[in-house]
């Protein structure tokens, strides 16, 4: 029998970072081109992101060649690239479990390897997290690397800006990594940008630099001042970065992001020089990438391969399944378009995810009134509010999870001045792979709280196309829709959607003993539950609440008075929905004739990544929970119940 030869052998010989020291430095070039054949397959087996990590192949291999981690600490801003680094951190026997139950995360997470000292799920956290490691480890009196790397999109967020601000007014030692692979700040990166970047990173270039300040200072403060700014002007000129010298960094680059005789003498110069300033203080490394890069179907693709399913390594072919109806996202934006064809005022807003929300779609039509304000939801928002002002009908297009991180600028900029900014609030609920740092769990709550503000949920691709209707004819206060991720049930949609009276929800179907008020895109299993309960004997009414927020007191109160027993259920956290009808039931003296009530929420922890159907059976929100809810609220026993519904 022959053995056929390994296709990765010096990546088999890797366990741990640490195993890096001892190859050749001329075989680095052989272990990157692995690594990155092994990221392709993998993720053509497990579905993910793909483009972000193939663009860092060299510069992850570099990083643990010239690092001492997981002792120095290397911090992945957003995560998704990190694939090659889990493959060269003792994870790679577990790879192709990437996003799969029980797997490995599609981000950096701190439970998952020590390798990762920060989770991250959102951009733009990197230098904030790593300066707080720098400052940690000075007041401990250590000596370790603290190393971020951001991409040119996350830098586009101001808490990458205001990080760089505090760090620049500081003695504590960062390196940050600016991987530049799409903005292009500074594009010549060849043998003379190299040579440059090697100079100025070198320890002659250095100590010559701190020699020259210390006699600086000993001029008067107009000479020494003009003596400063002439330096910077005459290395700025040759080498860029301006912009983050004047924040206080100390800018080496732009490098060549796949040459690794570029990357590793500049990034053994930082680690190895006192500090960059000569003194102390943090230095950036401009590197340029291409995401994508050294798989030609990724660099072909329009978005480099960002966020992929199981695909064919040849073709680069995606193997997503037919679709059985469009998705929540495309009605949402088909919905839009037809809006906006009638309205001139509609404009549409996003942050960094146009395709994601629907967007894209709304740009084709309106160029002129879509904006993509880059990664930065503080600044959508409150450009949304300002839109708002001078009479236009702006819709800002927003993850659940993502909106969090804008909330603020939601209570100050609009809740507070009543101005009619709509929310689509996509991914709502559960969604799969991308796990806890994405699901929307909490924008009931957080929403709901704000006096004002219009809040519905989407149960059917129907319900979102009157809703989104409903939302641009709301002109004296905020509104907002929340719809999941994924498909729709398939059902025939309406030419418009119709205006819905605000605060009134639906009854679906009428029953006696037992009341299902559903908020949001569990309604079908509540259907699936009522018939659950029919076989049983139990009479149910089905009822779509549709909005948290003005509640339907009349609907709540009429349910609590006709039936036993009364269960709410929506996809998110504990405080949302069922608290808001928690509290009507208590102040209207409603739970005082033994009305048994049970809200259906969210589990009260963060869940893992998993498939949608097993996340929502873990969570408890599937038909079987909710018959088991009733009967248990009824005191029966649901195994017994059974065998005396099939006698």
């Amino acid at each position: 029998m022959v053995t056929q030869p390994s296709m990765s052998p010096l990546l088999d010989r890797l366990t741990l970072p640490g195993d890096l020291k001892r190859l050749d430095r001329d075989q680095l070039r052989r272990v990157a081109d692995e690594v990155r054949q092994e990221t392709v397959e993998a993720v053509s087996a497990t579905g993910g992101h793909l483009g972000a990590g193939l663009g860092v192949v060299e510069l992850t291999v570099a990083l643990h060649r010239v690092f001492d981690t997981p002792r120095d600490r290397i911090i992945w801003d957003v995560g998704h690239q990190a694939y090659p680094h889990k493959l060269v951190t003792g994870r790679r026997d577990r790879i192709r479990t990437l996003r799969q139950g029980g797997g490995l995360s599609g981000f950096t997470k701190r439970a998952e390897s020590p390798y990762d000292p920060f989770g991250a799920g959102h951009s733009s956290t990197s230098i904030s997290a790593g300066l707080g490691m720098a400052v940690g480890r000075d007041l401990a009196g250590r000596s370790n690397a603290v190393v971020c790397v951001i991409g040119d999109g996350a830098m586009s967020a101001g808490m990458a800006y205001e990080a760089m601000n505090n760090a620049g007014s500081m003695d504590s030692r960062l390196i940050v990594i600016l991987n530049d692979n799409d903005m292009s700040i500074a594009p010549p990166v060849g043998a003379m940008s190299a040579y440059l970047s090697r100079l100025i990173s070198s320890k002659p270039y250095l100590s010559l630099r701190h020699l020259a300040k210390d006699i600086a200072d000993q001029f008067p403060r107009p000479l020494r001042d003009a003596a400063r700014r002439a330096e910077e002007f005459a290395r700025g000129f040759v080498t860029g970065g301006t912009l983050f010298e004047e924040l206080g960094f100390y800018y080496v680059g732009p490098i060549d992001g796949h040459n690794l005789d570029h990357l590793l003498p500049v990034l053994e110069n930082v680690r190895d020089a006192d500090s960059p300033s000569g003194g102390q203080g943090p230095v950036l490394i401009h590197v340029v990438t291409k995401k994508g890069h050294g798989y030609p179907p990724a660099e072909a693709s329009k978005d480099k391969l960002h966020a992929v399913a199981k695909f064919d390594v040849i073709t680069g072919a995606q193997s997503k399944g037919k679709p059985k109806a469009p998705t929540y996202t495309r009605v949402f934006a088909d919905t839009l378009v037809t809006l906006a064809e009638a309205d001139p005022k509609i404009v549409a807003i996003t942050a960094a995810m146009p395709s994601g929300t629907g967007v894209d779609v709304f740009e084709k039509r309106f160029p002129n009134r879509t904006f993509d304000v880059g990664i930065a939801e503080q600044h959508a928002v409150t450009f949304a509010a300002g839109l708002a002002t001078e009479g236009l009908r702006p819709f800002a297009a927003i993850y659940s999870t993502f909106l969090q991180r804008a909330y603020d600028q939601v209570v100050h900029d609009v809740a507070i001045q009543k101005l009619p900014v709509r929310f689509a609030i996509d991914r709502a609920g559960l969604v799969g792979a991308d796990g806890a740092t994405h699901a929307g769990s909490f924008d009931v709550g957080y929403l709901g709280a704000l006096p004002g503000v219009v809040l519905m949920a989407a149960a059917d691709e129907i319900e979102l196309r009157h809703m989104v209707t409903t939302c641009a004819a709301i002109d004296d206060a905020p509104s907002a829709v929340r719809f999941p991720r994924g498909e729709g049930l398939g059902l025939e949609m309406p030419e418009h959607g119709e205006v819905l009276e605000l605060g009134r929800g639906r009854i679906v179907q009428e029953g006696s003993t037992v009341a299902l008020l559903s908020f949001g895109a569990r309604l079908g299993e509540c259907v699936q539950a009522a018939r659950e309960l029919a076989a049983r004997g139990l009479s149910t009414t089905v009822a779509d609440a549709r909005f948290a927020k003005p509640l339907d007191h009349d609907l709540i109160t009429r349910l609590a008075r006709n039936h036993e027993v009364l269960i709410t259920i929506e996809e998110g956290a504990i405080g949302g929905f069922g608290s808001f009808v928690l509290h009507h039931l208590a102040t209207a003296g409603l739970l005082d004739s033994g009305l048994k009530v049970r809200p259906m929420v969210l589990p009260d922890r963060f869940q893992d990544h998993d498939a949608p159907a097993k996340q929502y059976e873990t969570a408890g929100l599937t038909a079987p929970a909710i018959v088991a809810t009733v009967l248990g609220a009824l005191g029966r026993d649901a195994a017994a119940d059974v065998g005396s519904a099939r006698a």
